[in-house]
């Protein structure tokens, strides 16, 4: 997930709420943040697993008949009438 960056502005209107919590709530919300930043350390994905050979063992006339014989014709289409 990307990062979003906001003001001092509305970070002093989020404070306005949420100065009102008590102090287990505040300080469970400290330790969430914590926590999300500390875990900041993600593995990189890779470009190069994404792409590739298509890799298959039937040759292209089967696959090719079985994507003909998989699709479906409506003929008997219905009216909003």
């Amino acid at each position: 997930m990307g990062s979003l960056t906001i003001s001092n502005k509305i970070l002093d209107k989020y404070f306005g709420y949420l100065k009102n919590l008590d102090n287990t709530a505040k300080k469970n919300l400290i330790i969430k943040l914590t926590k999300s930043i500390e875990t900041k350390s993600r593995k990189k994905l890779d470009l190069k697993s994404l792409f590739g050979a298509w890799e298959d063992n039937r040759d292209s006339d089967e696959i090719i008949s079985e994507i003909k014989a998989s699709r479906v014709n409506k003929i008997n289409t219905e009216s909003f009438e």
